[in-house]
């Protein structure tokens, strides 16, 4: 143990040997783990609209209609394809570097644990990611917020994790620390721990969607668009509701009164209704501007997109037809603009994530210069595929860019090292690759 968690347990006034067991219960981490639980809660389909309480109409209570609108996990699904479809290539000036990562991102699947690393950040503001080396190579377990608990001291500096859950009604522990990782449970209703592990790669790599007053703690995405997203499904339910109960026409009749003989048959259709001459039959209804809902409903809708720096094109709320790519990059601006954020917060989590890798191949007498690496990130933008590839053709012309960077920005490549390697493979080493492929290779 560390000397500033040392510190941290005595200043804090926890038990030296049960310290975790207090630190969980604190109240900035209890608001964390129950922000967590909401937004999955949300997702579910729990709804506030489900809560609206019975109407009374006519002597009976009816049950009110709650129409749950799923705009929200549509739109982070978005945001998550949006910087992802892609997977991210690593790029580097260390050749040897560079295949050793690439061959540890193979093995250990890291484009779908990047996915998952990206849908958790947007859906609950923050998530963990724990490097670990096992008989099959180097790999990393994901940690949920719910589940997280970082220890920061009074300096905000990152000095211990704890993840924590129950299951079963049993508690179970794990406590992370540079040097070692120790497991705890309280099965059988005494605290005890269950094993002691070498830690090779250090705490848990931090993947944090900063909230503005609290830099140290996540924030959802979907706390920006839950207010809108009630309004709406407010709206349509009362409107709904309202539909039934005063469009539906109430029969009014003035005059005599119709014996039973004379009342038209429920079963028929077309029957036809004779009355006094001084007698009167009218249907009472009532007229709904549905107008006016229509405007208010794409008001919001159009809010939400915009907040949420969603294309309305992407959700057929618009009309698109032979688009340059100058204008399809306009309707994806905003989009853009918030994955190159996420894609910011992605990057800080990947430096860490090869400096534990770097630490385990440390262990096996492998040595890596992870300062010389990057990652590269390839928008789902739509785009003119033909119109890109000509200008390109015209670029490479007339030597205005090179071998490199016209891979770099062809859209059908996304890994531009690899592709230089085949390249180099099929013959093509010295000088040009030519694009009209009418003269000779020199």
């Amino acid at each position: 143990m560390n000397k500033q968690l040392v510190n941290y347990i005595k200043n804090q006034g926890y038990d030296i040997s049960t310290w975790f067991v207090d630190e969980v219960q604190k109240v900035w981490h209890s608001d964390r783990v129950n922000e967590a639980l909401a937004v999955r809660e949300y997702l579910t389909g729990k709804h506030k609209v489900l809560d609206r309480e019975l109407t009374v109409w006519n002597g009976q209570k009816i049950k009110t209609k709650a129409v749950v609108l799923q705009y929200a996990k549509a739109i982070l699904n978005f945001q998550t394809s949006f910087v992802l479809k892609n997977p991210v290539t690593l790029t580097s000036t260390n050749q040897e570097t560079l295949e050793i990562f690439k061959e540890i991102y193979r093995k250990g699947r890291y484009n779908l644990v990047d996915y998952r690393i990206l849908d958790k950040l947007i859906k609950f503001g923050e998530v963990y990611e724990y490097v670990y080396l096992d008989s099959e190579g180097i790999k990393s377990k994901l940690i949920n917020k719910e589940d997280a608990y970082p220890v920061y001291d009074d300096s905000g500096n990152y000095i211990a994790f704890i993840e924590h859950y129950v299951s079963n009604g049993i508690s179970y522990f794990t406590i992370y620390t540079d040097e070692k990782v120790e497991t705890y449970s309280d099965e059988g209703g005494t605290l005890k721990k269950t094993g002691e592990f070498k830690n090779l790669s250090g705490l848990p790599v931090r993947y944090i969607n900063s909230d503005d007053l609290d830099e140290l703690k996540g924030r959802s995405d979907l706390e920006d668009y839950i207010s809108i997203l009630d309004t709406m499904e407010e709206l349509i339910s009362k409107y709904i509701d309202s539909f039934y109960k005063f469009l539906n026409p109430i029969p009014i009749l003035k005059g005599q009164r119709l014996v039973d003989k004379n009342k038209p048959s429920q079963d028929l259709v077309g029957h036809v209704l004779q009355l006094d001459e001084s007698a009167n039959f009218e249907f009472a209804i009532t007229k709904m501007d549905y107008q006016s809902l229509k405007q208010l409903f794409d008001i919001l809708k159009q809010s939400l997109f915009d907040i949420s720096c969603t294309p309305a094109l992407t959700f057929n709320a618009s009309e698109i037809s032979n688009l340059s790519e100058t204008s399809i990059k306009m309707l994806f601006n905003l989009a853009e603009v918030k994955a190159t954020m996420l894609a910011n917060i992605l990057k800080q989590g990947f430096y860490d994530r090869f400096k534990a890798i770097a630490r385990i191949l440390q262990y096996l007498d492998i040595v890596v210069d992870v300062d010389s690496l990057d990652v590269v990130f390839e928008f789902n933008i739509p785009h003119n595929a033909s119109e890109i590839i000509d200008n390109l053709k015209k670029l490479r012309e007339i030597r205005a860019i090179s071998i490199e960077t016209l891979l770099a920005n062809a859209p059908y490549v996304y890994d531009v090292a690899s592709e230089l390697q085949k390249i180099q493979g099929e013959g093509i080493y010295k000088q040009d690759i030519d694009i009209q492929g009418t003269d000779e290779l020199k």
